[in-house]
């Protein structure tokens, strides 16, 4: 069986059902094709199952690229507000969470529906589940075999993300299709990932696990430099939770991470203060202000004793105990991986695309757009957003 349509959109997540969805009331004819039997798993499972599906506060400073400009025009021409009313038209509740996260009232679901009626409403075919065996051209057309038959069209839209959750049938498909059309791709790696520490190193930590507690992180230096003020969480394995995972996409083998575990605080002078007004240990002053869990196993790494009157320890002691807590300095070996990461960094080199259209410069007609580009936001619905606007852009040019 062969068919031709104006578009062709490979991969139906959050970049392949919008960009599909815009076409299609544009008056294109468009087939989205996916090789997964269940619709938008990323979506389903994001925020929770409540999908965090955007940020009030997205802009271009929010996301990583080699090209950090490249973003700038598609999320000006499509914002986080005009996404905010799509829902508001489908009349799914939300609420503001975090520092601009919206999320679902109900389920993820809700945005999966709504997206499923956007493409309905533009009269969108679909091939799902189809696997796409090969990409090529014929004539003025590109030519896509599937497991559904040979399709034909003018445009080619590949959304079909990157390596992350591989569960929910991540590839390096996006990846595969930029090389065979001789188009760059910036080296792909996990980003917004739990980071994992060298045996040796985690084990006064490793009886931390399930810990969590708000501090200030940073890594890197100049343009590269990420610093995140957010929740802190220990695992039996490293560090997580939302402050790591923001970091981790700044970070880079073989460097630091400088933690600040009382971020509102100078440690050393306030524990120099109190040797005059308390007769509490050394302990028991710390787990004032960090978990007690936490202030024990941190003493004891640093071989200090806990049970130590404070009004007896030299002010020099606590000077250094206080630096320690304030800049806390640990090298990670290395992330979870893609199996945990929530996003892949890297992707489609945005020197190779249009950032108006999302199209390859030496393949007219062939667009990529979401995560398989190299643009990466941040934790909190800025990858979302970029999903949406990237989409927005190209389905509005073709």
């Amino acid at each position: 069986m062969t068919a031709t349509f104006d578009v062709a959109v490979i991969g139906a997540g959050a970049a392949g059902l919008m960009c599909a969805a815009v076409a299609g009331q544009r008056g294109k004819s468009v087939v989205l094709i996916d090789h997964a039997g269940k619709l938008a798993e990323k979506i389903r499972i994001s925020g929770g199952g409540r999908c965090n599906f955007t940020n009030l506060r997205a802009g271009p400073d929010n996301y990583l690229s080699h090209n950090p400009h490249f973003c700038r025009s598609a999320l000006a021409r499509y914002t986080p507000q005009d996404f905010v009313a799509l829902v508001r038209r489908h009349r799914i509740a939300y609420h503001e969470k975090h520092k601009g996260q919206l999320f679902c009232d109900h389920s993820a679901e809700d945005i999966i529906a709504m997206l499923r009626a956007e493409c309905a409403a533009g009269a969108v075919q679909w091939r799902m589940p189809c696997r796409v065996a090969a990409i090529g051209r014929a004539g003025a057309l590109f030519r896509i075999d599937t497991s559904a038959g040979v399709l034909h069209a003018a445009c080619l839209v590949i959304a079909t993300g990157g390596l992350s959750i591989p569960k929910t049938g991540a590839s390096d498909f996006a990846h595969r299709i930029a090389r065979q059309f001789d188009l760059a791709v910036v080296e792909p790696r996990p980003g917004l990932v739990p980071l994992t520490f060298e045996p040796a190193v985690w084990q006064p930590f490793a009886e931390l696990a399930g810990i969590a507690l708000p501090i200030r992180i940073e890594t890197g230096e100049k343009a590269g430099r990420g610093q995140f003020d957010e929740d802190l969480l220990f695992t039996h394995r490293g560090l997580s939770g939302p402050a790591v995972l923001q970091i981790s996409s700044f970070w880079r083998p073989g460097s630091a991470l400088t933690v600040n575990l009382l971020p509102d605080m100078d440690v050393g002078a306030a524990l120099i203060d109190s040797k005059g007004t308390t007769r509490k240990t050394l302990e028991n002053v710390l787990a004032q202000w960090l978990p007690a869990r936490l202030a024990q196993s941190w003493l004891a790494a640093n071989r200090l004793r806990g049970d130590a009157r404070l009004a007896d320890l030299p002010d020099r002691v606590l000077t250094d105990l206080g630096a320690a807590l304030n800049r806390w300095r640990i090298q990670p070996g290395g992330t979870e991986g893609y199996r945990k990461a929530e996003v892949t960094l890297g992707g489609i080199d945005t020197r190779e695309l249009s950032q108006q259209s999302m199209m390859a410069r030496k393949v007219p007609g062939l667009h990529f757009i979401g995560e398989a580009v190299d643009v990466t936001g941040w934790l909190g619905g800025y990858n979302f957003q970029w999903a949406w606007a990237s989409a927005v852009a190209a389905a509005q040019a073709l």
